[in-house]
């Protein structure tokens, strides 16, 4: 039952995508932001006590809800809610059609919906190279993280992910304001996303000749990059995607004014939008692959 719940709720999303209204995660962001306002300071401490406090009460409604409904059930509803495939997809399609369509200022506003870059002046091969960034990285974050979780906690632990994963992008930026409040979540986000990206990266090299790609030159890659990247998760999927693809990722690139400069991954030429379609569908195999595992996974703990 649990098995078929986990799948149930990978389709949800590929059928439904996100909640269109109420969304539960939406709901937690905003407790989030309230909490963060009245309990502010700037210490790891202070920030640790809001983080364990939000994410037990998170993990305590999945619980709840799991027991006064069904466990199979709970996990499938808190799946599809904690599941971003489609939308990811969805967003990312859009860009490379504005792109293709020459209206880049809609394509660097819409960048917006995948992440955090300043986006003012990117050129089309800049924007390519963000939007495939961003889908390897929340392949990852958005999908597989959740379907492991799911398999190893059922609903409590969906929800416990989803709420790290949440506050780790309110607070875990590296800005003047969270540079300490913000160090439990992103601490714990890096943990519980390890063994998703490590995943991810693999699967992603089994899916590889789906989109023209060597599962070969992807390991190498993963082997090679995967490290050099500043986030000890995000630079192993970002490789494979970038072996997989045979694109070249990485390079300068700017958040709320502050410019990175960040060691390439893959040895090809830059994206075009093409590669972008291509991304998405490499996304939809490794999220598809991963829930598959999941399920097998899940189904041998009963």
């Amino acid at each position: 039952m649990s098995a078929g719940a986990l799948l149930a709720g990978y389709g949800a999303d590929l059928v439904l995508g996100d909640p269109r209204r109420l969304h539960p995660v939406a709901g937690f962001g905003s407790l989030a932001a309230r909490a963060e306002r009245a309990a502010y300071a700037p210490t790891r401490s202070r920030g640790a006590l809001v983080t364990a406090g939000l994410v037990a009460g998170a993990t305590a409604a999945a619980e709840l809800a799991a027991r006064r409904a069904s466990r199979p059930a709970a996990l499938a509803a808190t799946l599809w809610i904690a599941l971003g495939g489609r939308s990811l997809r969805r967003e990312s399609l859009r860009v490379a059609g504005l792109i293709d369509g020459g209206r880049l200022p809609e394509a660097r506003a819409s960048l917006r919906s995948l992440c955090g870059r300043d986006a003012s002046d990117m050129e089309p091969g800049g924007l390519c190279r963000a939007v495939v960034e961003s889908l390897a990285e929340n392949t990852s974050d958005a999908v597989v993280g959740a379907l492991v979780w799911g398999a190893a906690g059922g609903a409590p632990g969906v929800a416990a992910y989803r709420a790290v994963n949440t506050l780790d992008a309110m607070f875990g930026r590296r800005s003047e304001r969270y540079a300490e409040f913000g160090w439990a979540a992103a601490r714990l986000d890096d943990l519980m996303n390890w063994p998703a990206a490590r995943l991810s990266a693999f699967i992603a090299a089994l899916a590889a000749p789906l989109v023209g790609g060597s599962p070969a030159r992807t390991l190498r890659t993963v082997r090679r990059d995967g490290a050099r990247h500043p986030s000890p998760n995000a630079g192993r999927i970002e490789a494979a995607f970038a072996g997989a693809l045979d694109v070249r990722l990485g390079g300068t690139l700017a958040y709320e004014g502050r410019v990175e400069h960040r060691p390439h991954l893959g040895e090809g030429r830059r994206p075009d939008s093409g590669d972008i379609r291509r991304a998405a569908r490499l996304s939809l195999a490794v999220g598809t692959l991963a829930a598959t595992a999941s399920a097998v996974a899940r189904g041998a703990r009963r």
